[in-house]
């Protein structure tokens, strides 16, 4: 009995303290509550801050657009149709007109709930609350915030009204799809004005904003249904509809209307990307619609002019063909213009990054890259005959043709090989320094997608995007070192502090002195000098430049490309249909090689005519195209760049196109390679 007394007494001991601990946790937070009180009186009514998408501007600093432009759309309470209204108050918070911005008895429930549950299940937010943090709050929860989003709460409710309460929420939610406010939601959803909605429709959208991801009905219709139908009881709890008219409004077909954008007036294709890489970077939704963000972009508005002008003027008007356009700056990355399509009204859908293609000969380039890092020179012969090959351990064949059935029928060199675009050298390249080198080189220069260890890999078999080409390009520009493509410079909020700022950077992938000769051997494409049994593929648009340029000439039966540099600019360009229509060689084969060529010229106008500038260890000597042996008297030559020590040392005869045996000087024992392959 005396241990049962004291345990009763331990006990009300134990309560009293508990009592007294409330006491004090009650009074404490009064008088938190009554300095926020206070605090929110004397600061007086707020400047609302008006919602201000992010605008992009050009290398130039002058603007282009904005981020969607959606979330300016602000209308007035007494527009907005009466069923949002309802919908709206019944799910989020059907005492606001009740409460002074905090609803304590929905609090305590809420409190209840979670307490039962041991989770934090439920929310007690009201709409003055979840508007104070939509204008002035971030999403991170600590108790600070808490702190400003009650006093923020409490500001509000002193200084305006409900009704512009009400309405300040309802043009600044989220409801999915880049649609801030009720005006935007109802132009994405139903493309209508908020004045309009129906009950059915304004109850599907009053359910968005709880979780805009899930319950967005172009998303996940079944969801947005389901969400619904909780709108729809909360209304008739609320007394807006009886059980009766609810049922019927769930049941009512609702009809979806993607809303139509309006076109960006300058770079629609940039713009979109330049949107994408900012969800990259992990810019909110909210600061990207509302913040005031400035983010300031590589685009050249000259080049990016000179590519619409040139895309307009060359691909006929009703032809169906489609096309893509990237041109970056390979010292640094930056995207200077970019056209993903003909018509960004008719398709927003970014061929120049989004879509895959084989690139064919375009492809050539990573292949001649890896024979020079094995023991091919740009004087490498080897014979273009019709050719069957064997691989696989003799399990597969594979029987590569010249354009047109042109065959040189005896030994040319791997330059003219490269101007020409001859399949049978190139395959046979492939195979005799092996796949892998060819997988390796293109995947330092940075290509990134999937490529097969197979012979016609050697003739671009392999789908790649634009950009990507654009990129290993741009190593080949750079001497070997690899950067990666940026559309943004920097992003700074509304009082010009740095959010985020890029600082490019390269990365010596690839050997120096070989990246140049191979720069200086896809100059041959529009070198006369290099015709053999064919022309040079680059030789119809030759009469176009002014300046030097490295460049590859590529198609499929369904893809034309036209890919090159000068060392301050890279430019890619595909042309075809979207559905792998099969493309006519003339003209639509020709397209690709106009386009680029006139762009470039644009774009490099008023610049050196030539700004290749060998690096150390690379040789210049005059070469006999035909015979890959230097010039004589009897064989003009042509400028051709080696790797010191590759250089030939025997001269031409023209008699025979062999070497001058009369020749005083020592004989070089030919490579391997060479010895090999000068018969096959």
């Amino acid at each position: 009995m005396r241990f049962i007394r004291r345990l009763r007494e331990t006990n009300k001991d134990y309560l009293k303290w508990a009592a007294r601990l409330g006491a004090l946790l009650a009074a404490v937070i009064l008088a938190s509550f009554g300095i926020l009180l206070a605090a929110a009186k004397l600061a007086g009514p707020m400047d609302i801050p008006a919602a201000k998408p992010a605008v992009f501007y050009d290398d130039r600093q002058q603007p282009i657009g904005k981020w969607q432009g959606k979330s300016s759309q602000w209308i007035s309470i007494d527009t907005m149709s009466s069923p949002i209204k309802m919908a709206t108050l019944a799910v989020e918070d059907r005492r606001f007109f009740q409460h002074h911005g905090f609803d304590f008895r929905r609090i305590a429930g809420s409190a209840m709930v979670d307490l039962r549950s041991f989770s934090k299940a439920e929310g007690a937010s009201t709409i003055t609350m979840q508007y104070a943090k939509n204008l002035f709050l971030t999403n991170n929860r600590t108790w600070q915030r808490k702190a400003e989003e009650m006093f923020y709460t409490l500001r509000l409710e002193m200084n305006e009204s409900k009704k512009d309460i009400l309405e300040g929420y309802l043009n600044t939610i989220y409801y999915g799809e880049g649609a801030y406010g009720i005006e935007a939601a109802a132009k994405t959803y139903f493309n209508k004005n908020a004045s309009d909605l129906t009950l059915a429709e304004a109850s599907m959208l009053a359910g968005i904003p709880n979780a805009p991801s899930l319950y967005s009905p172009f998303l996940h219709y079944n969801q947005a249904k389901m969400r619904q139908k909780t709108v729809l009881e909360a209304m008739v709890e609320s007394g807006f509809l009886t059980k009766k008219q609810a049922e019927t409004v769930y049941s009512a077909p609702v009809r979806l209307v993607r809303g139509r954008e309006k076109t960006a007036e300058e770079a629609p294709y940039f713009q979109d990307a330049v949107r994408q890489e900012l969800t990259r970077l992990h810019f909110s939704q909210k600061e990207l619609a509302s913040g005031g963000l400035k983010v300031y972009t590589t685009l050249n508005p000259n080049a990016q002019q000179a590519a619409e002008y040139w895309v307009r003027k060359t691909l006929p008007a009703n032809s169906g063909l489609e096309t893509a356009l990237i041109a970056l700056d390979p010292k640094t990355g930056g995207v200077a213009a970019m056209i993903g399509g003909r018509d960004y009204q008719k398709s927003p859908y970014n061929r120049a990054i989004s879509a895959e293609r084989a690139p064919g000969s375009t492809f050539k380039p990573f292949l001649y890259y890896a024979a020079l890092q094995n023991g091919f020179t740009p004087a490498t012969l080897l014979k273009s005959m019709p050719t069957v090959f064997t691989f696989d351990n003799g399990k597969a064949t594979y029987a590569p043709n010249n354009f047109g059935g042109y065959y040189a029928n005896g030994p040319i060199t791997m330059a003219q090989a490269l101007a020409l675009s001859d399949n049978i050298f190139a395959v046979k390249t492939h195979l005799a320094i092996g796949m892998g080198e060819m997988i390796q080189a293109a995947r330092l220069a940075g290509i990134t997608s999937p490529l097969e260890a197979v012979p016609s890999l050697a003739l671009g078999s392999e789908p790649v995007s634009v950009l990507e080409m654009a990129r290993g390009y741009a190593t080949f520009a750079n001497e070997g070192a690899r950067i990666n493509p940026q559309f943004i410079t920097k992003v700074t909020d509304g009082q010009g502090r740095v959010l985020y700022e890029w600082h490019p950077e390269k990365k010596q992938v690839l050997n120096k002195q070989a990246s140049f000769v191979l720069s200086q051997m896809m100059t041959g494409i529009f070198d006369s000098r290099l015709n053999g049994y064919t022309k040079v593929t680059g030789g119809t648009v030759a009469n176009m430049l002014t300046h030097t340029l490295a460049a590859k000439t590529g198609s499929t039966p369904t893809d034309s490309w036209m890919t090159g540099f000068s060392p301050d600019l890279v430019s890619a360009v595909w042309v075809g249909y979207d559905k792998g229509e099969t493309i006519n060689t003339y003209p639509d084969g020709s397209y690709a090689k106009e386009i680029w060529s006139h762009f470039m010229e644009s774009a490099l106008d008023g610049t050196p005519k030539n700004l290749f500038t060998p690096p150390e260890g690379v040789i210049r000597v005059s070469i006999d195209p035909k015979s890959g042996l230097l010039a004589s008297a009897q064989c003009p030559g042509r400028p051709t760049y080696f790797v010191k020590g590759t250089e030939p040392i025997l001269h031409c005869s023209a008699s025979q196109g062999h070497p001058d045996t009369k020749a005083k000087q020592p004989l070089r024992e030919r490579s391997f390679l060479y010895r090999l392959f000068h018969w096959w």
